[in-house]
């Protein structure tokens, strides 16, 4: 069992706090839209302000790309690139399915996807993985007719880095090598590399992705080619052997 004193790590807590904010600033249309014709029109009105059509352009270039973020057809274009990398699942079994947690309106279908799974023999346990979503995903894998002794859990990681590392901590001391990963398309391909990193051997198995609002998609989205951009510039796709505690301290995580 992990120590709850590590559920709270005030980097991580930081990292969500920006992100929070990020994803409000972006979601209201006032505050992106005003700055950027401000940007656009404004270096005309100022006398000799050097640069003013590189200002002035760049304020064209930013407001198209948020005015086109949430076309439909730009949503399957950004999706298609995160998922076009992803190999195909083998159908082999595992050691363990390891579910990730993402809310709870992507809760149920990957439920549904896991319970499927264990079902078909592809592994003996499932593991769900994340804060706000493990229990929930266990009690929900238990109305699905999965039973206790095939269920295990941890409620403290609130990123994907610290999912594949609680994971891996508290599933490597009992032999788990191979696993079956669940998550939504999208958010699989940095999931994959970040468990692969750890030394699992990752079959990924993507869950369906439920509808969304246009602007919410397109934030989805934005998140993940970010995360892939961040944990590739931070090496947190490069292979790391686990540490032998069985507690990780989840200050030194980030996010």
């Amino acid at each position: 069992m992990l120590n709850p004193a590590l559920c709270n790590s005030p980097e991580v807590d930081q990292w969500l706090f920006l992100k929070s904010r990020i994803s409000e600033w972006l979601m209201t249309p006032t505050l992106v839209v005003l700055p950027l014709l401000a940007l656009v029109f404004i270096p005309w009105i100022i006398p000799r302000l050097p640069w003013k059509r590189l200002w002035s352009g760049l304020g064209t270039v930013l407001l198209a790309i948020y005015w086109t973020a949430t076309f439909p057809l730009t949503i399957a274009v950004e999706k298609q690139g995160l998922i076009a990398f992803i190999p195909p699942d083998t159908g082999k079994t595992a050691d363990a399915i390891v579910v990730l947690g993402r809310g709870e309106e992507f809760r149920k279908s990957r439920v549904k996807v896991a319970a499927a799974l264990w079902q078909s023999h592809r592994a003996p346990l499932i593991f769900a993985s994340g804060a706000g979503d493990g229990s929930e995903i266990i009690e929900l894998l238990k109305a699905e007719g999965v039973p206790d002794e095939a269920l295990d859990e941890e409620h403290c990681s609130r990123t994907t880095k610290e999912n594949a590392l609680l994971t891996a901590s508290l599933l490597k001391p009992k032999g788990v090598k191979q696993i079956v990963l669940v998550t939504d398309s999208p958010h699989m391909l940095r999931s994959l590399l970040t468990f692969r990193r750890l030394g699992f051997e990752v079959i990924p198995h993507t869950s369906p992705v439920p509808r969304l609002a246009p602007a919410r998609a397109a934030m989805l989205m934005f998140y993940e080619y970010m995360g892939l951009v961040s944990y590739g510039l931070h090496g947190e796709f490069l292979p790391q052997q686990l540490a032998k505690t069985a507690n990780p301290p989840l200050a030194n995580l980030g996010p």
